[in-house]
């Protein structure tokens, strides 16, 4: 069986880089938990659904709150579309426009 693979789109790979070093390593323990068993057995808290294909990965550290935006796309890969501090209860609506924007100018 083919493993799944957690890509980060180039804009996003520098927002998750701003982030503090603890929610950076936060990111890569739920990404590396996505490549090892798929997205269907990773659930809440680490990952939730947002809307059409979008998927949310859930940080949280000394600093705050952080999400990272991402999509199922083809062959077992994700791509992460758009990380960002969280400063409300719900996502913000820029936010999500964000990763769907990349996404779609990503095809």
């Amino acid at each position: 069986m083919h493993r799944w693979s957690v890509v980060v789109h180039p804009l996003a790979e520098a927002e998750i880089k701003a982030l503090p070093a603890d929610m950076q390593a936060r990111f890569i323990r739920i990404a590396e938990m996505l490549e090892e068993f798929g997205p269907q057995k990773v659930g809440m808290p680490h990952v939730r659904p947002l809307e059409k294909r979008l998927w949310e990965m859930r940080m949280s550290g000394r600093d705050g709150i952080s999400r990272a935006i991402y999509v199922s796309a083809y062959a077992r890969r994700l791509v992460v579309l758009h990380a960002f501090t969280k400063k409300t209860q719900a996502t913000p609506r820029a936010a999500i426009e964000t990763a769907l924007k990349r996404w779609s100018s990503n095809l």
